[in-house]
């Protein structure tokens, strides 16, 4: 048996660890749990990539982490992406990629490549690029951004300034803008909470962020329409799948059940975002060519409604190679970040109920396609 290698690509705004926090450790863990069974060692590298820059400097910047951290043995090579992460997955496999001038002869290890798996990419976009493109959805980006931080690390964001981003999106088609203090507000709460090595790591973050939101448009469908023509699947290569979708409006019944005293507001915060992701432009309609009901079909046993999303990305956009799994979930449920504490800690609810039962049966599917990979290459 083999070392196996599995590099996996943070989505928008995440991260490999900030402030004390594994963003993907569920994943990571229960990837190496799983594969350990297989191989007599796994190597798994959460790569820190630049939060939101464009989807061609985080694929090179993924080849350069491969580059220097992988062996010459001849174990596979598995890539897996959450959300964006799974754009740079995709363009990263290519092999026709030229990203920075790195060509197809700087990544040899491209023969021991496997299996590519997304979850929750939107491979035809998102609706939500246009508005977060623009100068009130830049500045919502940031609030949101720290917010997660937040909620992930210290279990719930300040009330009062979730409160001016729900208002800020409640706002949106009046387009009333997102005061510049609501945000230093926001970062200053944060700050306070966190010791001054976590501070000094967020606020590098956040500035990243602030600078760099190349891939904010290129989210949009029309930008996603180009990246479909000009980026070539690596033939014989298993590309997989997962896809989500939230209902929505659940979240809105039953806060009496939720612990959280902040629960209430961050579901309106969910669904606000829900609106947005829904919205689908009638010639470019952020799904396959064939429109997906048959994949989902085929999982689900129903079809979902066309304004079926995650809170971030339209469901039938999510597909693409095999779908190994599909269910209520939202985009940041398949990472691990869902209602079980202590060991999970959700930050929107969106009502899914998505559980431990549904993480270890996606993460059983995602690594039997892995293995189905690594037949002879092709």
């Amino acid at each position: 048996m083999s070392r196996a290698h599995v590099y996996l690509a943070p989505g928008m705004f995440g991260f490999a660890r900030l402030a004390g926090l594994d963003y993907m450790g569920h994943v990571v863990a229960a990837l190496e749990e799983r594969l350990r069974a297989r191989h007599t060692s796994v190597e798994a590298h959460v790569v820190d990539l630049s939060p939101s820059a464009s989807v061609r400097r985080r694929a090179a910047e993924l080849v350069g982490v491969i580059a220097e951290t992988v062996h010459a043995d001849d174990g596979p090579i598995h890539l897996l992406g959450h959300s964006l992460g799974g754009l740079d997955v995709r363009l990263v496999a290519s092999p026709t990629a030229d990203l920075d001038g790195i060509e197809a002869v700087r990544r040899p290890w491209l023969d021991r490549l496997r299996s590519v798996t997304t979850l929750d990419t939107p491979h035809y976009g998102s609706p939500g690029g246009a508005f977060f493109a623009s100068s009130q959805g830049q500045r919502v980006i940031y609030a949101l951004s720290a917010i997660t931080v937040a909620s992930l690390r210290l279990g719930s964001p300040p009330l009062a300034i979730t409160s001016a981003v729900v208002a800020a999106l409640g706002r949106t088609r009046e387009r009333a803008g997102l005061e510049l203090r609501l945000i230093e507000r926001l970062i200053d709460a944060l700050q306070r909470a966190l010791d001054e090595h976590s501070r000094d790591e967020v606020q590098a973050w956040l500035r990243e962020v602030r600078d760099d939101q190349g891939a904010v448009a290129q989210l949009m469908p029309e930008a996603m329409d180009l990246f479909q023509a000009g980026v070539e699947d690596k033939p014989g290569l298993r590309y997989q799948c997962v896809a989500c979708f939230a209902p929505p409006s659940r979240g809105f019944r039953g806060f009496r059940d939720l612990r959280d005293p902040w629960a209430p507001l961050s579901s309106v915060v969910f669904q606000l975002l829900y609106r947005v992701a829904a919205v689908q432009h009638p010639r470019y309609p952020c799904a396959p060519p064939d429109g997906g009901d048959a994949k989902l079909r085929a999982v689900l046993g129903t079809v979902p409604p066309p304004e079926a999303n995650d809170g971030m990305v339209p469901l039938r956009s999510q597909l693409w190679g095999e779908l190994v799994w599909a269910g209520e979930g939202d985009h940041l449920d398949v990472i691990g970040h869902f209602d079980d504490p202590p060991a999970h800690r959700d930050w929107l609810h969106s009502g899914s109920r998505f559980d431990r039962r549904r993480f270890d049966e996606m993460l059983d599917r995602i690594v039997e396609g892995m293995l189905a990979g690594e037949g002879p290459a092709a």
